[in-house]
């Protein structure tokens, strides 16, 4: 990784939230609870599904994965932002940032890939509930989780070649709290013109066609619970989905705001705003949204609660 002086350096400087030093403390402090809250609340829900049986079903073993995939994500990001906060001059290796981008944007196309599964998952459940079990038996759902992990670790090999494959200016300062793809094209020397043409295709196969799988999904969902007569039979139908509904309404809108707009239209400090929302508030919010609308998990954690409370 050559700059442009002729000499060569391994490592990136990650300017983070520096340029607000009299916050450094109280937003270390922020950061710090977020991840222990996203940590502890998505292990409590992997822990309950694993626990009680009541709970083994394909929205919940979903669910399960799900959860799983939100620790990965921001162990990916929030230890190294952490640690980030006590450096002069916060250093990152070559080889650190890359797998950091790598890990990123495979949980990010892992997270896509799932909620899609999610809502096929719901579509099944609602418009076809007397052949559920039978449509999404273990074998199918186990397939489902297996083929969404193993495409999210395939998809990003391409961007991390080409971006590991550029060349890198001045003082490498990325003005962003990690490794993030739109920040590291910013410093490149070289053209990387290739590398968004490969970021609007990908994007555009993935995260659009995992879209429109998800709003067809709904619209046949919506046409079946207004077929329902009853309306406690049209709002238990709903509430079943509405969970699901609210994390994809969160995750792809920062997403699609923070990617699939052209470039010059990028600004690196709005960008870490809209970074946070996916890296932080959605992890963060899925095991809220999902304990505080369904009402199986909910009562689940209540009957935790009162064993441990008998102990």
């Amino acid at each position: 990784m050559k700059i442009d002086n002729g000499s060569f350096t391994t490592d990136f400087f990650i300017i983070g939230f520096s340029d607000f030093p009299y916050l450094q403390g109280p937003l270390f402090a922020i950061f710090l609870l977020i991840y222990l809250i996203t940590l502890g609340g998505n292990l409590l829900i992997v822990a309950l599904i694993c626990q009680d049986s009541h709970l083994h079903s394909p929205m919940y073993f979903f669910l399960a994965n799900l959860s799983f995939i939100d620790v990965t994500f921001t162990t990916t990001i929030f230890p190294k932002m952490l640690v980030n906060f006590f450096g002069q001059n916060p250093r990152i290796s070559m080889k650190e940032c890359f797998i950091q981008l790598y890990f990123f944007m495979a949980m990010v196309c892992a997270e896509f890939l799932l909620l899609t599964v999610m809502a096929y998952d719901r579509y099944v459940a609602i418009c076809n509930p007397l052949r559920y079990t039978v449509i999404m038996n273990k074998v199918v759902c186990s397939q489902l989780s297996t083929g969404a992990l193993m495409f999210s670790f395939m998809e990003p090999i391409p961007h991390t070649v080409m971006i590991s494959a550029l060349s890198f200016c001045g003082s490498h300062r990325i003005n962003h709290f990690f490794c993030d793809i739109t920040a590291l094209m910013k410093i490149s020397c070289t053209s990387t013109r290739s590398i968004e043409m490969l970021i609007y295709a990908i994007g555009s196969v993935v995260g659009m066609f995992s879209l429109i799988l998800i709003l067809i999904s709904y619209i046949y969902i919506i046409l079946a619970i207004l077929k329902i007569q009853s309306v406690e039979g049209r709002s238990k139908a709903f509430s079943t989905c509405a969970s699901h509904l609210s994390v994809v309404i969160l995750f792809y809108g920062s997403l699609i705001v923070m990617y699939l707009r052209p470039p010059s239209m990028y600004s690196l400090s709005q960008n870490k705003i809209f970074a946070l929302l996916y890296c932080a508030v959605v992890p963060l919010f899925n095991p809220l949204i999902y304990s505080l609308k369904n009402k199986e998990l909910r009562d689940t954690l209540l009957n935790a609660r009162r064993k441990c409370a008998k102990q």
